[in-house]
Parts: structure tokens; C-alpha cells; sequence
């Protein structure tokens, strides 16, 4: 990448925007000007107010990770609202980057996206291939458009746009809102209140059999970086763990308990949803390019994760 390059980083004050800057800080780069804006920067929904931005800071490469996201239970709730604010949000986002020149978007998508009703592992070849699960559709379909106007503006314009697939991520910066919160996030901050107000008992939503791969936001952010500076596919490349590294919400919260050395009891309310019980993706595509990326064991990235929350809980996204 050149010495003028700006990259611009939607969506910047989350959780993967937090550990995007984490890892361009340990870098010291010289030669990017990294540029990591949030909701209060500007309203993405909103046309001339993306356009406002894209003027300001003339980016010549954009990371597209600003979404209206959400915790399953939001998300049943609101579909619609999931729907078309990641609509308008996404296509402003491409349609300004293609009027003012952008030299390369990546866009961050979801493995939530993939079809309900599916073989498994899951790879970039199948995200269309049927419909997403009902729990989350809005969300999953305007994401899904993202690869779609990626091809289209490709075929179109020549533009290189293309968009990466994580598994779950969780780490530090997470939001920890009950109502709109991931499920490792909110275990988090649930566990904390209970330890916090001395209780003895952990509830878990649901059986705890569900299957998840979980990537660390750090890991995460190291991949990022290394598409857009290397990655010229339009097609989409999932960007997850490994697949043994899938984990249950039973070893999920066991793991959670250890790391706060909570005595109590762990406890699992089966009258509530599952949601979709696996959705296992094939990371063959990364590993191709990257085979030797170590990503951090699960119990230290859970560990630190914690610790952190801990420390930060008074200001973080509660």
C-alpha cells in the first residue's frame, strides 16, 4: 500500500474497530493514516451525512464494519428494523465509495447469514444456496446483499469491493447491553452483576447443547488487516477459528465461571430458545493463505476478555 493510503474504519468505536486500533497501535505503522469513526461521526443511514464524511477524510480504502446488530432475542423482535437500517446504511457506504474513488472496501458480514437448512462445515460458496434462519432474517439478508452488490459493482465498475465472514467474536470493548448483547458479552456482564451482588446461582439461557466457533476480536483485527492489504477476491472469505475449535454454551459458561472463580452453581433454563444449534464454517479458504495463523486459545482469549470487562465495567456498553 502506498504512503497517501487513508483507511477509513466504519463502525470504529465497536468491538472490532476497538481491536483494529489495538493492533495498527502495536504496529506503528508509518505509511496509513488509519481514520476509526463511529455512530456519533455521522448517521450512515442517512446519504448526504456518509457523503459529508467520505469528503472530510478522503479515504482511499474503507473497512466497512458499522451494522445495527443484535443478540438473537433482538433480533426476533425486530426484523424489520434490522432489515432496513443495514440497507440503507450498507448501500450508502458502497455507492459513496464508488463515486469518490475508493481504491478497495472490505465489508464485514456474519456466518448468522448462511442458510438455515444446510450441510456442514458451511464455506463461501453456500451463502445463497437457501434461507437464512428465520430468528434473524432481516439482519441476514441485508447482509447477504453486500456480497451481491460487491459482484455487481466488480462487474459494473471494475470496483474492487469485496467482504469478509467472521464466526462469533467476543473480546474486549464488546457491548454488554442485555438487550441487544452477543451471547458471550452478555454472559460476561450477567455473571459480573450475579457475583457482584453476591449471588450463587448462573442462569443460562436455553439447554447449553448449541455449537459455536468463537474468534477473539484481536485475531480477528490481525485478519482484517492482512485483506485489505492482501486480498483481492470479490468473492467473500470466511474469516473464523478452526473447526475443532467449536465450542458448546455449556462449555461456554463453564469457561466463564472459571475465569471469574465463581463457586455457585451453573444452571441452564431449557424453557428458553436455542436458536440455531450449530453453524459450523470451513476456514479451508483462509488456511489456504494463511496456514500457519495462530489464533489464541480459547480459555486466554475468554480470560483476558474477562479481566478486562472487570476493569472497565463502569465505562463500558452496558
Amino acid at each position: 500500500m502506498s504512503p497517501k493510503n487513508v483507511i477509513l474504519v466504519t463502525g470504529g468505536s465497536g468491538l472490532i474497530g476497538k481491536a483494529i486500533q489495538t493492533v495498527v497501535a502495536q504496529e506503528g505503522q508509518t505509511d496509513e493514516n488509519w481514520v476509526f469513526v463511529g455512530s456519533k461521526d455521522a448517521n450512515l443511514c442517512d446519504y448526504n451525512a456518509t457523503k459529508q464524511l467520505f469528503e472530510k477524510y478522503k479515504p482511499t480504502h474503507v473497512i466497512h464494519l458499522a451494522a445495527m446488530v443484535g443478540g438473537l432475542f433482538h433480533n426476533m423482535s425486530h426484523n424489520l428494523d434490522f432489515l432496513r437500517n443495514n440497507l440503507h446504511m450498507n448501500d450508502n457506504v458502497l455507492q459513496i465509495s464508488y463515486e469518490t474513488g475508493v481504491k478497495k472496501v472490505v465489508s464485514c458480514l456474519s456466518t448468522c447469514i448462511f442458510p438455515d437448512k444446510t450441510q456442514y462445515p458451511i464455506d463461501e460458496t453456500m451463502i445463497h444456496n437457501g434461507p437464512p434462519h428465520p430468528s434473524n432474517f432481516g439482519y441476514s439478508y441485508a447482509k447477504r446483499l453486500i456480497d451481491v452488490m460487491n459482484q455487481a459493482y466488480h462487474e459494473q465498475h471494475g470496483c474492487i469491493f469485496t467482504s469478509v465472514v467472521p464466526c462469533n467474536v467476543f473480546g474486549p470493548h464488546d457491548n454488554y447491553n442485555p438487550q441487544s448483547s452477543h451471547v458471550i458479552p452478555g454472559l460476561i456482564k450477567k455473571l459480573h452483576d450475579i457475583i457482584s451482588e453476591g449471588r450463587d446461582t448462573f442462569t443460562v439461557m436455553g439447554t447449553g447443547k448449541p455449537l459455536r466457533q468463537f474468534i477473539y476480536s484481536l485475531d480477528l483485527a490481525k485478519l482484517f488487516i492482512w485483506v485489505l492489504r492482501n486480498y483481492n477476491e470479490t468473492d467473500p472469505i470466511i474469516l473464523s477459528v478452526d473447526e475443532e475449535a467449536e465450542v458448546s454454551i455449556k462449555d461456554l459458561a463453564e469457561e466463564l465461571a472459571k475465569a471469574f472463580n465463581f463457586q455457585g452453581n451453573v444452571v441452564f433454563d431449557t424453557t428458553k430458545s436455542d436458536g440455531q444449534f450449530k453453524k459450523t464454517a470451513s476456514n479451508k479458504k483462509l488456511r489456504k493463505y494463511l496456514p500457519d495463523f495462530q489464533f489464541t486459545p480459547f480459555s486466554q482469549a475468554i480470560q483476558e476478555s474477562v479481566d478486562w470487562y472487570k476493569t472497565n465495567h463502569a465505562s463500558a456498553r452496558n
